[in-house]
């Protein structure tokens, strides 16, 4: 039985801790700009994530590995401005960490240092493991990302469900102990069997992070233009809809327009 919902004026890597202990579920949107930020931090979000999938819902690239460490910093300078409240990750993008532990300190510094985010989050286990280890002697918090990791599309070649076998759960498995061990302070895990991220987020002390991976683990993670409706060519079974804004948008531009067109808009109150 958890205890009481403790009210958080700043998250924190130790509020997400803490709620992990106490049972409370970890909530988690992506944004990318300042007014999404400010509304999304304004409801009481936990963790915003500055995703790399920016490269997808903000530029309209096929896969997230276009983004640059660049157009990520600001990205995440946007929304820090914004926030108040809520913990603000930021991924490091592709070719910034992978195979390379001192580009991956400098890119993590860099975010750090220009944006103003509070952790960087990385794809990938063992293999990242030296990186990891070199952004976290920094001082640098770091999130992991295992299951379907999106950077590594080209080596999956599918966007399905990950983890199915017995032998890629074990690495899994093995994988988020590792990350543990090194330093990490929660996990994200993509689109694996549910049965499989609860025996995970039940083995671990860090917070597990589940984005179709069901809800037996320690908090949820979705795109925020997808949850709101704004995005249509995306329907995985994960996500669930909460609004419906490309139809009210578009309705709204075509109002507008027929406003403009037939001079209605402005009035004589709207104007000087």
């Amino acid at each position: 039985m958890s205890s009481a919902k403790k009210q958080y004026k700043r998250i924190t890597i130790k509020s997400l801790m803490e709620m992990k202990a106490n049972g409370e579920k970890i909530a988690m949107l992506t944004s990318y700009d300042y007014t999404m930020a400010k509304i999304v931090d304004n409801s009481g979000i936990d963790i915003i994530l500055v995703g790399d999938s920016a490269s997808n819902v903000m530029a309209g690239h096929e896969t997230t590995l276009p983004i640059t460490l660049d157009q990520m910093i600001y990205h995440a300078s946007s929304v820090i401005r914004a926030i108040e409240h809520c913990l603000v990750v930021v991924d490091l993008p592709f070719g910034t960490y992978q195979g390379n532990s001192r580009q991956a300190l400098e890119s993590s510094i860099r975010i750090m240092k220009e944006s103003g985010g509070h952790a960087v989050k990385l794809e990938g286990g063992s293999e990242i493991s030296e990186s990891i280890t070199r952004i976290l002697s920094a001082g640098i918090p770091v999130m992991g990302h295992l299951g379907l990791t999106p950077q590594s599309i080209y080596k999956f070649g599918t966007y399905t469900v990950r983890a199915k076998k017995e032998a890629e759960a074990e690495k899994l498995k093995q994988d988020a102990l590792l990350l543990q061990e090194l330093g990490c302070f929660a996990i994200v895990i993509e689109k694996v069997p549910a049965k499989l991220a609860e025996e995970v987020a039940k083995s671990l002390r860090i917070p597990i992070i589940g984005i179709g991976a069901g809800g037996g683990v320690d908090g949820q993670v979705l795109v925020t233009h997808d949850m709101l409706g704004m995005t249509q060519e995306f329907s995985p079974r994960f996500l669930r809809r909460y609004a419906n804004l490309f139809d009210e948008m578009s309705e709204a531009f075509k109002n507008y327009i027929k406003d403009v067109k037939s001079t209605d808009f402005p009035n004589k109150k709207e104007q000087y």
